[in-house]
């Protein structure tokens, strides 16, 4: 988690001031125009004074650069859902993108949605909540209340149907669709985000606090760039970094089924995908600083509070997957973090564990509702914002993945059978239904470590050591110690059936960690393992 500074003067364009993952060391215009640094909560503030704003920008698709933060699950719509809930997909039931899976649909309407911290602030707190862009991926859906739906606690509502684009799509305006075309100056949604939003500080009540919610399609696919950054980027390459292009050994059989190396065709690809994602992520720099120039201009920065992030990793060739997310690797785990407020010392980063989850908690804490009040599984990093000395903070977040594939086989891999998806023309497929697992991602002083279980026949482990291993090369799975193994086993089942203030109990390598054996066998001597649930719903 990256703590930035305010810079006053827009930096000159020498690279995206949002850098994915694994790229070349950061121009000077990173840390001038990601403008986040400082948390204060309600306590801090002077007495009288109003209770702080808070900004979220969320981009869609961003990998991890800048320090960054875990999500619990490596797509889209059930990492929302837990941003929005503060809870594990195992609590909030949104397993994938689409309404079966309870993206959007009318269950997580009636269960979720009026428990979200958006919900929360608006109802208990007495907060303005503004929304513009992406919400969920099947938002809009006929089936689930078309446009017209806006969920409870938004004041103003600028929602996307369904997923990201660029151009020709259509907003619900406070449950109004509008629809919009392929003209730039009126049309591109990076800027159509930014007006919007603009508009909200210009004309919202100055009685009340407010929260944004910002959520950007870049830099998520078709990657169409604004106009004027069509060109840029032409010498910039994905990174190869030394998971790029090798074979993945030793790993889930998903893994191991992509073609080493890559074709000439695919690299071009994946390059040239990367390369407009930068692309799109310029527009999204112009709006951070509209948007922070805007505050200042209000007289409002000094008391409001940004948070930038993203729903989920990305790869580019690693392990030679062409691109997607979906994976248990780093790469499509970890998101950038950045935050700015008042309290904040600048130019800091904070190595604790931090989860999507834990957004929604702080936040409430920032607006000075407790946690204990909700449901929540998350915990609120505004003590680590504000540099409490002496903090006890977890040591380890799950992370839980429901594969998805078709009942048919793949017309572009003939040669596998049915069961996987997201297939590549050469017969790279990036999902399949047994690409189900569930990690426990551990950091502490003396350990850094993922262990991960797989929903398949073999009930496939992999285990990485990303202290002596950060790419996830070498899975050590049969050779690391088996009463370590054991113990994280152990822990993942704890884990995968948490709920609240359980999921926030110490983790193997916390003073107060208790480990019983006993727990790990059935009443018929079997080794325990997790169960994944098949339908949550």
């Amino acid at each position: 988690m990256r703590l930035l500074s305010l810079a006053p003067d827009r930096p000159r364009r020498g690279g995206p001031r949002h850098l994915p993952s694994g790229s070349p060391a950061p121009p000077p215009t990173l840390l001038l125009l990601l403008v986040l640094g400082g948390c204060l909560g309600v306590s801090g503030a002077a007495k009288g004074s109003r209770r702080p704003n808070v900004v979220l920008l969320l981009a869609d698709d961003q990998d991890e650069v800048l320090g960054g933060m875990y999500v619990p699950s490596a797509l889209c719509c059930p990492s929302r859902a837990s941003i929005l809930t503060g809870k594990y997909p195992h609590n909030h039931h949104v397993v994938n993108n689409t309404l079966e899976g309870n993206c959007s649909s009318k269950s997580w309407q009636k269960i979720q949605e009026p428990n979200t911290f958006p919900a929360i602030l608006r109802s208990m707190c007495g907060y303005q909540t503004f929304f513009a862009g992406k919400y969920l991926n099947e938002y809009g859906a006929p089936d689930a209340g078309g446009l017209g739906h806006v969920p409870l606690g938004w004041s103003y509502w600028y929602a996307l149907e369904k997923n990201s684009k660029y151009y020709n799509y259509t907003l619900s305006i406070n449950g109004k669709a509008r629809k919009h075309g392929e003209n730039y100056s009126v049309d591109y949604l990076t800027d159509v985000l930014a007006n919007v939003s603009l508009d909200f500080l210009d004309y919202k009540s100055n009685s009340e606090p407010f929260f944004m919610m910002i959520s950007t399609p870049a830099p998520h696919s078709p990657w169409t760039a604004a106009p004027q950054y069509q060109n840029a980027f032409q010498n910039v390459f994905a990174p190869r970094n030394k998971n790029f292009n090798i074979h993945g050994t030793n790993k889930h059989w998903l893994i191991r089924q992509a073609k080493t190396p890559m074709t000439n065709s695919s690299i071009q690809f994946l390059d040239n995908a990367f390369r407009k994602r930068w692309q799109t992520l310029l527009s999204v720099d112009d709006l951070v600083e509209k948007l922070v120039k805007r505050l200042e201009f209000n007289g409002e920065l000094n008391n409001t509070y940004i948070f930038y992030t993203s729903d989920n990793g990305y790869h580019t060739g690693q392990f030679s997957l062409p691109i997607d997310k979906r994976q248990l690797y780093e790469f499509d785990i970890k998101v950038p973090l950045l935050v700015r407020g008042p309290g904040i010392k600048p130019n800091q980063t904070s190595k604790m564990l931090v989860a999507n989850i834990d957004l929604g908690p702080t936040i409430l804490d920032i607006a000075g509702y407790s946690l204990n009040k909700t449901q929540m599984d998350g915990m609120s990093f505004l003590p680590i914002l504000k540099g409490t000395s002496n903090l006890t903070w977890r040591s380890d977040v799950l992370v839980e993945y429901q594969g998805e594939g078709r009942n048919v086989t793949d017309p572009t891999c003939p040669s596998l059978s049915p069961g996987v998806s997201q297939c590549f023309p050469d017969c790279v497929c990036e999902d399949a239904y047994n690409n189900t697992y569930a990690c426990v991602r551990t950091m502490s002083e003396l350990w850094n470590l993922q262990y991960c279980e797989f929903d398949d026949q073999e009930v496939f482990v992999e285990v990485y050591n990303l202290t002596a291993d950060p790419h996830q090369i070498n899975n050590i799975a049969k050779s690391i110690d088996p009463e370590l193994l054991g113990k994280m086993n152990y822990r993942l089942m704890m884990l995968q059936s948490c709920s609240g203030p359980t999921c926030r109990t110490p983790g193997v390598f916390d003073p107060g960690y208790r480990f019983d054996p006993r727990l790990m066998f059935s009443n018929h001597g079997n080794i325990r393992t997790r169960r994944f649930s098949k339908h949550l719903l």
